[in-house]
């Protein structure tokens, strides 16, 4: 009898330490670990003093061309001084390896090692460090070519509430609250001055998670994996959601608010419509992380994705933030 066909594989991070060595030309002593099994499985690899990442990306979650394009962009952001984990090729030029799982065909990448640590609180002068980052990768991906997903308000709010119905009814009471919520936002994204607002590439996932902090001073940048075209406001709501939802402090969530938003504007505006549209965009991330959840449910396990969970996430988070807005409920 054949095996079972199964749907998302843990990769042997022993026999990966292998395939690297051979692969990429690593010393004998190559270790590889896993440290990460979300959506994309990410392993450790160290090779005397250096250390890697090395991403294995789940079975038909990204095509081809979306891993090259992410590739191009972390290349691009690398070149102009970002501070961003980057890709690497091997010794003959490859930058994707392809890897026969037991589900199919997974692709693989080698970055470079950000240094440092995550850190859920930290002070206001990163805030503002942070701030700088992202405006200088605005001006950088500002109307670039991209050939991503867009992240239009449908992809973020239509899409990612019929997943959401697919495992909580329409009929309780949060799932209505969602469904007014949702028209009232995509009413104001349809009302918006879209002239006024820059288009571009986006990460949309920046938030303590995705970066780390070397010596409470130097920032880097990873793991864009949802990078896009959309607004580019779309980055600066989702970092205010993720402050929102980490610094419960009221004070503190100000002062570091404020030194983002300067620190952003220190290297270029931020229009009036566009901090007009934030509020119903940082709304619109959590329609969408949602949807990621109840999409890639065969990644999670059936105790942490049930009614009981997406309840409670509507009405402690998602309702939370469209009610701190004063977003309208009619």
């Amino acid at each position: 009898m054949q095996p079972f066909p199964v749907v998302c594989s843990t990769l042997s991070a022993t026999h990966l330490a292998t395939f690297l060595q051979q692969q990429y030309g690593f010393g004998a002593g190559i270790t590889c670990r896993l440290i990460r099994a979300a959506i994309n499985h990410a392993y450790l690899v160290t090779d005397g003093e250096q250390k890697f990442i090395f991403r294995v990306y789940s079975y038909n979650w990204r095509t081809e061309l979306e891993i090259t394009e992410e590739i191009g962009l972390l290349k691009l952001l690398h070149e102009n001084d970002i501070p961003v984990s980057y890709a690497l090729p091997d010794p003959q030029g490859n930058y994707i390896q392809h890897l026969p799982a037991p589900e199919g065909k997974r692709m693989a990448v080698l970055f470079t090692y950000a240094k440092g640590e995550k850190v859920l609180y930290f002070s206001e002068a990163l805030h503002y460090k942070l701030g700088v980052i992202m405006a200088r990768m605005h001006t950088v991906t500002h109307n670039l070519p991209f050939n991503r997903v867009q992240y239009t308000p449908a992809v973020l709010l239509i899409d990612s509430f019929e997943r959401i119905k697919q495992f909580l009814s329409i009929e309780t009471e949060e799932m209505q609250w969602m469904q007014k919520a949702q028209q009232q936002l995509l009413q104001l994204f349809s009302n918006a001055p879209v002239f006024s607002l820059r288009t571009g590439v986006v990460h949309l996932d920046i938030w303590f998670d995705n970066l780390n902090i070397h010596n409470n001073e130097d920032i880097t940048l990873f793991d864009f994996d949802f990078c896009g075209t959309g607004w580019l406001l779309l980055d600066l709501a989702y970092y205010q959601l993720q402050l929102f939802q980490i610094e419960k402090d009221p004070e503190q969530h100000e002062l570091k608010l404020n030194s983002f938003l300067k620190g952003y504007e220190s290297i270029t505006p931020i229009s009036e419509a566009e901090k007009q549209m934030i509020p119903a965009a940082c709304v619109s991330m959590y329609f969408f992380y949602l949807g990621v959840q109840c999409q890639r449910f065969e990644n999670w396990t059936n105790t942490f994705l049930n009614a009981t969970y997406l309840k409670r996430y509507i009405t402690v988070l998602v309702k939370k933030l469209y009610e701190h807005y004063l977003l309208p409920v009619n």
